[in-house]
């Protein structure tokens, strides 16, 4: 038994409701448990409850045991002056405001069922709580409860980039620019790519964009990858020497190398083969969120991703090391990835900004139009009996996962929520 319970048994009314009465013997009557705060402050604002037949708007305070309203400190904190009634599991203390008003104390009836099947969830050892029971919930509220969780990483990605475009004066193409570094780093290197992004403003690219070779001596220069690579090759000399002449045309100072990763990653995921293809995208890019937004179609962004590294890179992976000759082309599966975690993100966000339904549908359409993708955790999802179609659903799969299953938040979830009520649930 915790707080959060009670929290729940409240906020679905699973309580008993009939001859309701205080512990000192109010009648009561619940007309509206109110809103849940999820911030500092009483639990629920804006309830509306009949104390010997007078309404009374206001807030609720819910504890397991009454004594907690001080032993929590709420008798010292004025947000708590306008309870109206404390909601509790055990009564073992009456609690009186300064004004010696005694705040009405309700003691919560439900049917134990519910906490069993509570306490069943939270104790699971599994991959998520609801391993064993997920098969049996209508597939028609896995569907609404999936939407839910795509828009609310939708939501959550916005407001990271909202964050990005406040730092950028309002820059859309710059805060785009730097969105997609941190998704060409992928996850393992994704801070550092954005620092270097951050690192470079797009102006001083731009200046540089007709040259491959200025803008690879930039980008690796403000890398600091250079300090990792002490070899005699030519290339990476001419590069050094390059970067010196506009380090101090633009005044830039180099990141640490030691920010990036390489361990355990195949070697056309390098940091230096990323950094060289994100300079050729520069390279053969121009004003590439404007054509984003106006891109109608998967293959139309498709093509404006579409880069190879310069020739040096077609038989090296790192500096100074040959290896057999290959292109180094941002593959079908790379090309995904920026269009699932940065493209979509940046439409629903301008969409939301902007006031545009257009833009937000063709964010989602995107996603359903992906092919979903493939890690452990989508693996799991299917071995779980859920199916994982397209990328719309394993991005709401992978919100699901990591902001509920993990933290055992069952009680905020539309499965955990069903299951321990034990409704919607049965059918295959």
């Amino acid at each position: 038994m915790n707080e959060d319970f009670l929290q729940f048994i409240w906020k679905q009314n699973l309580f008993s409701k009939t001859n309701l009465f205080s512990t000192n013997g109010n009648a009561i009557e619940i007309i509206d448990v109110g809103k849940q705060n999820f911030d500092s402050g009483p639990d629920f604002f804006d309830a509306r409850i009949k104390i010997d037949n007078v309404l009374w708007a206001g807030n609720v305070e819910i504890h397991l045991k009454a004594s907690s309203w001080y032993t929590h400190g709420h008798h010292t904190d004025s947000a708590y002056e306008n309870v109206i009634l404390h909601v509790v599991f055990e009564d073992d203390s009456s609690v009186v405001l300064e004004n010696n008003r005694i705040i009405p104390c309700l003691v919560l009836s439900f049917t134990p069922d519910l906490l069993n099947n509570y306490q069943k969830l939270i104790a699971s050892q599994k991959w998520i709580p609801c391993m064993d029971e997920i098969r049996s919930i209508d597939r028609f509220f896995v569907k609404n409860w999936l939407d839910r969780m795509l828009f609310e990483r939708l939501e959550r990605k916005a407001n990271e980039i909202q964050n990005i475009l406040e730092q950028n004066q309002n820059s859309w193409e710059e805060t785009f620019y730097q969105v997609l570094a941190r998704y060409f780093g992928m996850k393992v290197n994704a801070d550092p790519f954005q620092q270097l992004a951050q690192s470079i403003p797009m102006k001083f690219l731009a200046r540089q964009k007709n040259s491959i070779y200025q803008l690879e001596a930039m980008l690796f220069g403000q890398s600091g990858l250079f300090q990792r690579f002490d070899c005699d090759d030519e290339y990476l000399a001419g590069l050094k020497q390059e970067y010196q002449f506009l380090a101090n045309k633009y005044h830039l100072k180099a990141l640490t190398p030691g920010r990036w990763k390489w361990l355990r990653l195949r070697p056309s995921n390098f940091p230096t083969i990323r950094i060289a293809q994100f300079a050729a995208l520069v390279h053969h890019s121009q004003s590439l969120f404007s054509q984003v937004l106006h891109a109608n179609s998967i293959a139309d962004i498709a093509c404006l991703f579409a880069c190879k590294a310069s020739d040096y890179w077609n038989t090296h992976y790192q500096f100074g090391v040959e290896s057999v000759q290959k292109e180094k082309e941002l593959g079908a599966i790379s090309i995904d990835a920026l269009i699932i975690n940065c493209v979509v993100p940046m439409l629903f966000f301008y969409g939301k900004i902007n006031d545009s339904q257009e833009l937000k549908d063709k964010a989602c359409t995107f996603l359903e139009e992906l092919a979903a993708e493939k890690n452990s955790i989508t693996r799991k999802w299917k071995e779980c009996g859920v199916e994982v179609k397209s990328a719309y659903d394993s991005q709401a799969l992978l919100q699901l996962k990591v902001n509920y299953c993990d933290s055992w938040n069952c009680l905020q979830c539309e499965f955990g929520n069903r299951i321990i009520r034990n409704i919607g649930v049965g059918k295959s």
